[in-house]
Formats: C-alpha cells, sequence, structure tokens
C-alpha cells in the first residue's frame, strides 16, 4: 500500500477542513478470495471467471465491501487514525472493481463538531481517472482529553 503520511492519529483538536488523506492498493485475487472467506460471500461474480464472463459486467469483481474497507483503512489507519470510531457510513458503488485494479482511497474532512468530537468525511475510491466508489462517514474522533 502507497499511503501519503504514516500512520497514527491526529486528534479532534487538531483537524481542519478539507484535510485530506489516502492510500492506493492493488486488489489481487488472493484478496478477493480472503475476502470471501472472512464474509463468507461467496458470490460467482467474484471467484468464478466463467460463471462470471456471463454477467453484465463481463468478468469477476471485486466484492464492493472489500474496496469500501481500504475506505476504512484511511479512517482508521490515517483520518483521524487510530482511536476513531465508526458512526455511519453512506456508499453508492458506481463502477466495479476488478482483479489487478489499483485503487485510489481518499477521505476528505468536511464538517467538524468539536464540542460532540463527530466528524463528517467525504469518500472516494476511484480507479484511473473512473470514480468507483463515493459517500460520507460520520466519526467520533480521538481527543487528547480523553487519552
Amino acid at each position: 500500500m502507497n499511503d501519503n503520511l504514516p500512520r497514527g492519529t491526529i486528534c479532534i483538536e487538531d483537524l481542519e477542513i478539507g484535510m485530506l488523506r489516502y492510500l492506493r492498493k492493488e486488489i489481487t485475487n488472493r484478496d478477493i478470495e480472503l475476502f470471501a472467506e472472512v464474509s463468507t460471500d461467496r458470490n460467482p461474480v467474484h471467484l468464478d471467471d466463467d460463471y462470471a464472463q456471463d454477467t453484465i459486467f463481463e468478468g469477476r469483481i471485486a466484492h464492493g465491501m472489500l474496496t469500501a474497507g481500504l475506505i476504512s483503512a484511511v479512517i482508521g489507519e490515517q483520518l483521524p487514525g487510530h482511536g476513531t470510531i465508526y458512526m455511519g457510513q453512506t456508499l453508492k458503488f458506481m463502477a466495479p472493481v476488478r482483479p489487478g485494479d489499483v485503487v485510489l482511497a481518499e477521505v476528505k474532512v468536511l464538517t467538524i463538531d468539536y464540542a460532540k468530537r463527530r466528524v463528517t468525511l467525504e469518500c472516494r475510491c476511484s480507479v484511473g481517472d473512473m470514480t468507483v466508489l463515493k459517500g460520507e462517514a460520520t466519526v467520533l474522533a480521538p481527543s487528547r482529553k480523553f487519552d
């Protein structure tokens, strides 16, 4: 994975509107197989080349939630990072991700409620110039007051 900054924690006191963090990851066949095993989602569109060829995707695709998991990685590791608690997430899947695709997962701070420690984050995943996933997350950010 290629991160733009080291992993760790940015406490709510240090967050600013517009802050952006990201990671890049190539989605491999092994990633898809492991996700199928862990999630128990063994839909053949993800795992069976012959089956998937006859679908609207004309080939295998990664699980949408595998792609969404990259957003979770940015939130939990970089922005705000360690100690962050997910409160909600909206997702819209725009295009499929295929084995071998390099996904760029980006998270940007939209709003900050310092009193409640609530942060709204714009979330986006892309492959090249194509947006494959977008949404918003609401998180409870860590604070120095509680550490």
